[in-house]
């Protein structure tokens, strides 16, 4: 069943790694939801910067989107560790980047975004939230399977019959290319948040936080680098 409330009378718990993705998700739920928290997931990746990096992103969200400050709730952090050493890819082990066999890049770890919907949905229902906000996106260079809309469509009926409820998860970056996501960043708060996210969000695969570039900080070759820096590239060149 559809729900036909307006957003702003409802609530959502929003998948926030720190990155760019989920940084503008972020951005975009507070101005939709009434009322928003955030939900990490420690799963062994190689970096810690990233748990670092989402804490001070939240922080200068309240800063830079005053406004909409007081919709900020709550933050959490879900313990997946042992899941991430199921995975072994070169997201949770110190190993190259590179295609496997299946054509995927060994940084996709199978079934996290399916364990990660699934944590989020319980604690979702715990909090009360009734809405999921995932920055998942079937145009990024990769591919990853759990990426897909038809994934997400396929979870949402899934959790709403396991928790006996209606379980939407929201993805407004899933067709946007990441030139579009930069847009769509300054769209929902102007310089001041794509700042933000320039300085703050982490997504260097490699954990590199000594290299500053206009896009933002990271190795500048790894793929989460470089498609980053592309859609920096393009939407400056477009604006």
């Amino acid at each position: 069943m559809t729900d036909s409330r307006h957003p702003l009378d409802r609530s959502a718990l929003v998948l926030f790694s720190g990155g760019q993705d989920s940084a503008t998700c972020l951005a975009w739920a507070l101005h939709r939801f009434a009322r928003v928290e955030t939900v990490g997931f420690d799963y062994g990746q190689r970096h810690a910067v990233e748990m670092e990096a989402r804490l001070r992103v939240r922080a200068g969200m309240a800063q830079v989107l005053p406004g909409l400050a007081d919709r900020l709730g709550p933050d959490h952090v879900v313990d997946l560790t042992g899941f991430g050493a199921i995975g072994e890819t070169a997201m949770t082990t110190d190993r190259a980047i590179e295609v496997g066999a299946r054509g995927l890049p060994n940084t996709f770890v199978p079934g996290r975004n399916l364990i990660f919907l699934t944590a989020a949905a319980a604690l979702a229902d715990r909090r009360g939230l009734e809405v999921l906000v995932g920055g998942m996106c079937e145009t990024d260079f990769s591919g990853y399977p759990d990426c897909r809309r038809d994934t997400i469509d396929a979870m949402e009926r899934a959790l709403a019959l396991g928790l006996d409820r209606p379980s939407p998860i929201e993805t407004p970056l899933m067709a946007l290319t990441k030139s579009q996501t930069w847009a769509l960043a300054h769209d929902l708060g102007g310089d001041a948040l794509v700042e933000l996210i320039v300085e703050e969000s982490h997504t260097c695969y490699r954990g590199d936080r000594s290299q500053r570039h206009d896009w933002g900080y990271g190795c500048g070759d790894c793929p989460a680098c470089e498609l980053r820096a592309d859609g920096w590239r393009d939407w400056v060149a477009n604006r």
